[in-house]
């Protein structure tokens, strides 16, 4: 390495996927990478941690989806084993089991999405409602990721989006709003239309297998941030926790030097921001620097939503057919999942009672309640889907209020979401909520907006080798062709028709 690229300081705020990602792959290339973080230790809401008694708990469980091509290769390159094997799923409503899923990469490969359709095991939805979703296809082909189609679609509500291509009530009521319950973490009326293409289409429509998913055989700051900070550190980088940035020092160039954590100062040459929506609103608010910037200023217009995670241990062995679980239905605004930890996590695997996580998203009217009432809750729900609940007994618990803890992708919010490059030219950034074009969608694009924030410092010193970063798998063929007919459309539509209508 040479002796200038040794002397480029680079500070990463936030220690997430992006923030670690970030921060592993500079530190390989030779860069003085500090690494600071707000919370008490690295891999803030996705870490985990454990309680007084030495029982491990998290901010929510986090599942790794077929298409985290890039997680799952820093996996293999951490050669680790942090994952169960793939696992199946269902989802209950309070009348009881409404969908179970099964592990698609096992059946017959058919053109998305007819193995979707075909292989999910509804249990009570009629084969006509589930038929019209059918015109909805144009929206997903026409919805191809690019901030043409974003800005189209984002000022619509899913809610519209669904209503406007004739999507049956109850195919909306118990299958698409669902899926935004636990996808995009609010209700339809709440979500653009954009966001709501995005997730689907990433995570469910756009092959057979995208749907399957793994678990973290543990908390994810235990199985996998742990040894990835081992790496880090081994790397050359610093990580600080307990700093929490408050401004930025910006030169005569308009070009970051330093960054501000209350009293201390670190120098710069180069910063990426790698937190949350909560997390830069509160830097721009203590900021003077980033507040004269009308695009961090126009962060405010964007918004976070309440989570709620609970752990309940009870005093007996219940039966719990598959380890995750979705439900919708127990309140008009909030869905949840559960999950069974004797399942999943290595820790509870040989417990005497039965160990449950469950996780409720838009969760806001909960979380004034006191954990008792929550847990009387909890309790309830649960029984509602499995009926043994009922009479198990509550031994110990864990309630984890989470306020403005996910990106909430409201409609209109798009034009607000900043790009990996600022109007600063050392200054870029990061997280799940960033506008990019690879198309990935939660953990895995965080991770991969880190690695590109990566590469753009990269490319800015001249000095190292960018990070390899995998694609999404490539669109079938059908709807590439699709896809390109729609757009050939479009271009002639508008050289031969008047531009006075709204997009």
């Amino acid at each position: 390495m040479s002796e200038g690229l040794q002397q480029k300081r680079v500070v990463v705020i936030g220690a997430g996927w992006a923030g670690l990602g970030a921060t592993y792959h500079l530190a390989k290339q030779g860069y003085d990478v500090t690494l600071l973080e707000a919370g008490p230790y690295p891999g803030g809401l996705v870490a985990g941690w454990q309680t007084a008694t030495g029982k491990s708990i998290e901010a929510g469980i986090h599942g790794f989806w077929y298409p985290y091509r890039n997680i799952f290769s820093l996996i293999n390159e951490l050669d680790i084993n942090p994952f169960t094997s793939w696992t199946r799923s269902s989802q209950y409503s309070p009348v009881g089991l409404e969908v179970e899923s099964p592990i698609f990469q096992d059946l017959p490969r058919l053109p998305s999405p007819i193995g979707t359709f075909l292989y999910t095991q509804f249990k009570r939805l009629p084969l006509v409602d589930r038929l019209s979703a059918l015109p909805l296809l144009y929206a997903v082909v026409d919805f191809d990721n690019s901030d043409a189609a974003w800005r189209r679609y984002d000022f619509v509500t899913a809610r519209e989006l669904f209503k406007d291509f004739n999507v049956s009530a109850r195919l909306y009521r118990e299958a698409f709003e669902p899926m935004l319950l636990v996808g995009l973490f609010a209700p339809g009326e709440q979500c653009s239309a954009a966001a709501t293409l995005g997730m689907l289409y990433y995570f469910i429509l756009a092959h057979q297998p995208d749907f399957d998913v793994v678990w973290c055989r543990g908390t994810v700051g235990e199985k996998i941030f742990r040894p990835w900070m081992e790496r880090i550190e081994k790397a050359g980088a610093k990580v600080l926790p307990k700093h929490r940035v408050t401004d930025l020092i910006i030169d005569s160039n308009n070009q970051a030097k330093g960054v501000v954590c209350g009293d201390e100062v670190f120098d710069a040459d180069a910063v990426i921001f790698a937190v949350g929506i909560t997390g830069i609103k509160k830097i721009v608010s203590s900021s003077t620097s980033l507040q004269s910037r009308e695009e961090f200023r126009n962060l405010n217009n964007l918004g976070a939503i309440d989570v709620l995670a609970t752990r309940l241990w009870f005093d007996r062995k219940i039966d719990v057919p598959r380890p995750s679980n979705a439900c919708f239905g127990f309140d008009a605004t909030t869905g949840w999942t559960f999950f069974d930890l004797n399942a999943l996590h290595d820790e509870y695997k040989y417990e005497s009672g039965t160990v449950i996580e469950a996780d409720f998203y838009h969760a806001n009217q909960f979380l004034s309640l006191n954990d008792a009432e929550i847990v009387s809750i909890v309790q309830r729900y649960l029984a509602n889907c499995i009926p043994a609940f009922q009479q198990a007994k509550v031994i110990d618990s864990s309630v984890v209020r989470l306020p403005n803890a996910v990106t909430h992708f409201a409609p209109g919010s798009y034009r607000y979401m900043l790009p990996a490059k600022t109007s600063f030219a050392n200054v870029f950034m990061s997280g799940d909520w960033i506008a990019n074009r690879h198309g990935s969608w939660s953990q895995e694009k965080a991770y991969v907006t880190g690695l590109e924030a990566a590469n753009l410092t990269v490319s800015y010193f001249r000095e190292g080798t960018p990070a390899e970063i995998l694609p999404v798998e490539e669109d079938e063929t059908h709807i590439q062709v699709a896809r390109s007919l729609n757009q050939t459309v479009r271009n002639l539509g508008k050289s031969i028709l008047p531009e006075f209508w709204l997009p």
